[in-house]
């Protein structure tokens, strides 16, 4: 896999959970300027979020999740990641490596943005919600439902932009995952990314977080298995029905 696939796809991933991330602890961590922001203010800073990862990572197809490269992987129509990245198990691991690092980079810079806040935030799970996700009502087969459910129409619609003349490039997939969040992500909070959710979790897990309390490693399963299977769904009736 060359270097500027693996720096691009890395730095665009960052960039999505520095944004997305901070967003999170804008609208929720003790004396933040953005306290009480709302759900549709963390949508549209996680859809903005995409549109910056996006464009930085513009060299590697810019896939910024293991469940879109997964849905390329399984549809025959696409025969390349980005030009002249071939679809072969290491471009893949490639792939999936980059996000994760980029991820967990992302989170440990919200962490350093947000640090005073962080330590006067009282509340453990506020502080794990910045990091990961977590179901609105526990229940892992209907949690792990919500997040295929939402990664594939995120793959699906995905596939279909390339289908369709828009000229909205990066905005359309934005728009996109605003419009997911602000319909199917108050189950789960939608996730739609494993390396989002495991990413930052393992920062949680290995930062030095005052008072940060358990990440919650029983839950972390969910929203990786959930977008992959929704990511695979997602490719396969793309080429199916495009």
């Amino acid at each position: 896999m060359p270097l500027e696939v693996f720096s691009a796809e890395m730095l665009g991933t960052m960039m999505l959970l520095l944004l997305g991330g901070g967003v999170v602890a804008n609208v929720s961590l003790a004396g933040s300027k953005g306290l009480g922001g709302g759900t549709l203010m963390v949508n549209f800073g996680w859809g903005l979020g995409v549109f910056a990862g996006v464009w930085v990572a513009a060299a590697s197809g810019a896939h910024l999740n293991p469940a879109v490269t997964i849905g390329l992987l399984v549809n025959p129509d696409i025969p390349e990641y980005a030009p002249g990245v071939d679809k072969t198990l290491i471009t893949t691991l490639g792939y999936f490596a980059a996000q994760l690092v980029g991820a967990f980079l992302g989170a440990v810079l919200c962490w350093l943005s947000y640090r005073q806040h962080f330590n006067a935030e009282p509340d453990p799970a506020t502080k794990l919600g910045v990091f990961s996700t977590g179901p609105a009502i526990p229940g892992k087969f209907w949690n792990l439902l919500t997040e295929a459910i939402a990664t594939f129409v995120l793959v699906f619609v995905i596939a279909g932009f390339g289908k369709t003349p828009h000229g909205l490039g990066p905005l359309a997939v934005a728009l996109l995952v605003v419009g997911i969040g602000a319909s199917l992500g108050g189950p789960t909070g939608y996730a739609i990314n494993p390396t989002r959710d495991l990413g930052p979790r393992i920062a949680h897990a290995v930062l030095p977080i005052q008072g940060k309390g358990s990440s919650d490693w029983g839950y972390a399963w969910v929203p990786v298995v959930g977008p992959l299977l929704g990511g695979a769904i997602g490719g396969l009736s793309a080429a199916a029905l495009f």
